[in-house]
């Protein structure tokens, strides 16, 4: 299946940079591009692409902003939305993975990292950048008291908070079923119905999820 990508960023020269590498890919397509958040919000809507690409910084209209308004969307309407920063710890980041973006890469990555990341977004399946990830969300809960457990957490089964917790620690859909001994199939069934009852819209927004119903305390090293 085609991946339709949309680049959103303010330089002419990292747009043509990553179309060009990103057209040479059999499986992708770039469908579009932006300069500004504006036209990111504009042509998502027309284009209807899988994945924004979306730099943090850009004029008129950033792209925490541009994101928040795009992963407002209806849920059929709605595409994965990958940040791209200089910076890997960066607070709008961690607050774009807050509302739903499904992760973050660093725009000097290299160009294998990008098209990997395309792909990895793409399935829905697995954490980007698991490691890194984790580091960004730990560092903004690590400065706050240890939170309780949540009572939002009483929704799920014993089953799917286990599954939540290995989502949390970055294992992909095929890690998960190798650690709990079940099929793919029946991971994927738990992690829609995790999603769905609390209102999760991406794996790394469920990290965050993990963190802040108190089921992950940050520095625990017995999650690592």
């Amino acid at each position: 299946m085609q991946i339709k990508v949309l680049i959103a960023d303010d330089q002419a020269m990292v747009r043509a940079g990553f179309a060009a590498l990103l057209n040479a890919q059999a499986d992708i397509e770039v469908v579009g591009d932006a300069e500004d958040g504006v036209g990111a919000v504009t042509e998502t809507a027309r284009l209807r692409p899988d994945v924004v690409l979306m730099d943090v910084r850009m004029p008129t209209m950033d792209g925490l902003e541009a994101a928040r308004r795009i992963l407002s969307a209806p849920e059929e309407r709605r595409p994965r939305v990958l940040m791209l920063t200089t910076f890997d710890l960066d607070d709008y980041v961690y607050e774009a993975l807050r509302m739903g973006a499904s992760g973050f890469l660093l725009k000097d990555a290299p160009p294998g990292d990008l098209i990997a990341a395309v792909r990895v977004v793409a399935a829905g399946d697995a954490l980007l950048a698991p490691s890194v990830t984790r580091r960004l969300i730990e560092q903004s809960f690590k400065a706050k008291p240890a939170l309780r457990r949540s009572a939002k957490l009483d929704a799920l089964t014993p089953r799917e908070e286990e599954v939540l917790r290995l989502i949390a620690r970055g294992l992909s859909n095929t890690e998960i079923a190798k650690a709990l001994f079940v099929s793919e199939q029946t991971v994927k069934t738990h992690v829609g119905k995790v999603f769905s009852k609390l209102g999760l819209r991406d794996r790394a927004q469920a990290v965050v999820c993990a963190y802040e119903t108190g089921l992950i305390t940050a520095g625990d090293p017995r999650e690592h």
